[in-house]
């Protein structure tokens, strides 16, 4: 018998990170998990690593009309849903002055205006009771070099957290945010220069107060927590980040 036995759980962006380690340990504890990604290759490796009856739909959160097919995937998949967790997005580490119309597009697009329309189309399958969780980042309070579009787009996130979470309290769902800092993924290495990506993660190691970067697992216990657990919390922003943004 698993913790949540047959609780039933999206997760955007689930294929890879942050997502794929809340899947994995929701699975090991009982729950039906269905996540999304956009690339087909990495979503059926995701799928294979997950086993079980784990759920792998493609899915591009930028798209209404995939977002739309979805909440009917959803519908037929599981019915209705007991969480729902937001994780998709993209980084952003382009300096103020190299900022491009279509950088600031993609970005709000997937990591703001996705979310939202994700949070409107699921809702009517949302139980009573149920939560979302929106995964923000600690970026939002912060203001670090070449991070200044994306960190915008996460902090009108974690507005949503507030504002969806009044609107959507009425029906007893629950909406929060949860905050990562640096969560040892991997993703620094697919995304930035091999040099300029070991200059951070030693530079986030020495800065951290914890002296150490998080792992995936304690991530997706926060989210489970956020899920099921914390009955009396609503519109809060979790902060996952060994103290850095806090002390």
């Amino acid at each position: 018998m698993g913790r949540y036995d047959d609780k039933r759980v999206v997760i955007t962006g689930g294929s890879s990170g942050l997502g794929l380690a809340t899947a994995q340990h929701l699975m090991n504890e009982g729950a039906r998990v269905l996540i999304t990604g956009r690339t087909p290759e990495k979503l059926a490796e995701a799928g294979r690593q997950l086993g079980g009856d784990a759920v792998a739909v493609e899915s591009d959160t930028s798209s209404l009309p995939q977002i739309d097919a979805l909440a009917e995937r959803v519908k037929v998949e599981f019915g209705t849903v007991d969480a729902l967790v937001v994780n998709a997005g993209i980084g952003s580490f382009d300096p103020f002055d190299a900022v491009t119309e279509e950088t600031w597009d993609d970005v709000f697009a997937i990591n703001t205006k996705g979310p939202f329309f994700t949070v409107q189309r699921l809702a009517p399958l949302l139980t009573e009771g149920s939560s979302v969780i929106l995964n923000t980042s600690i970026a939002n309070q912060t203001g670090w070099d070449a991070l200044s579009v994306y960190s915008a787009s996460k902090a009108a996130l974690r507005s949503m957290a507030r504002t969806l979470g009044r609107e959507l309290l009425p029906r007893k769902i629950r909406v929060n945010a949860i905050s990562p800092g640096s969560i040892d993924t991997g993703k620094l290495e697919k995304e930035l220069p091999a040099e300029r990506a070991e200059q951070l993660k030693a530079q986030f190691t020495a800065t951290n107060p914890m002296g150490r970067w998080g792992h995936p697992d304690e991530f997706a216990q926060a989210v489970a927590f956020l899920a099921f657990d914390a009955t009396f919390m609503v519109g809060i922003e979790l902060v996952i980040d060994g103290g850095y943004s806090q002390l």
